[in-house]
């Protein structure tokens, strides 16, 4: 891996945006890919989407590809340190990357909810009273850059495993498909094996969308439970 970043070193910005928007469009097909297959195995009914969320979701994947590539740069100038290693450690970094980004943006969210920002950048994502999977790039283009500087600034503060990274991006887009799926697939299994007692699971988002003064995180309900905004029924 990290010899694939050296030899992107070598290319110009505007080749590095142009590969990074490929990966992020590639990355969202599939994202919209698992969440049609999720909604057609449950059988949901199929719903169609507007023009304006595809034109909005595809400014999300371009600001997401810019993000990307002012994390290279980040990482090419030193400001930002990976390892490159494959050890324990590497379980380590997955969980603190997990839970510090799920801090950091119930944080945000929160704040969203509670000031001016709702009206004029967060209610473009709450028009979805029922989500449905692409609603997880229906986003304005502020909060999209909002949610990347979070990330950025996270990796800023200390050296994390490359492999964490990965796997930690994966993990973000899986449940951000699961929340705005717009049905509870986990629910016999939410009750037999008690998932929803720290993940946040599809109900526990979708609520979030019907209710707006609950249920502000996005991985765990744990940030909820305890600063008390934590609704289950």
């Amino acid at each position: 891996m990290e010899d694939v970043l050296k030899m992107l070193a070598h290319c110009s910005n505007a080749q590095l945006v142009l590969l990074f928007f490929v990966q992020n469009l590639i990355l969202f097909i599939l994202a919209l890919a698992f969440g049609t297959y999720l909604r057609r195995k449950y059988h949901q009914p199929r719903e169609k989407i507007a023009v304006k969320d595809w034109l909005v979701a595809s400014g999300t994947v371009l600001i997401n590809a810019v993000i990307t590539d002012v994390g290279f740069l980040l990482w090419k100038s030193h400001w930002i340190s990976i390892d490159f290693s494959l050890s324990w450690l590497t379980v380590v970094h997955v969980i603190i990357l997990f839970l510090a980004m799920d801090l950091l943006m119930y944080i945000f969210h929160y704040l969203l909810h509670h000031s001016a920002l709702h009206q004029y950048i967060h209610a473009m994502h709450h028009e979805a009273v029922e989500p449905l999977p692409i609603d997880l790039f229906v986003l304005h283009p502020l909060e999209t850059i909002a949610f990347g500087g979070l990330w950025l600034a996270l990796l800023l503060t200390a050296t994390f495993n490359v492999w964490a990274i990965i796997l930690y991006l994966l993990l973000n887009v899986v449940f951000g498909i699961v929340g705005h799926l717009g049905f509870e697939p986990l629910r016999e299994n939410t009750a037999k094996f008690h998932i929803d007692r720290f993940i946040g699971t599809s109900s526990f988002h979708h609520k979030h969308h019907q209710d707006m003064k609950v249920n502000f995180g996005f991985y765990t309900n744990i940030w909820d439970r305890i600063f008390g905004t934590y609704r289950d029924k």
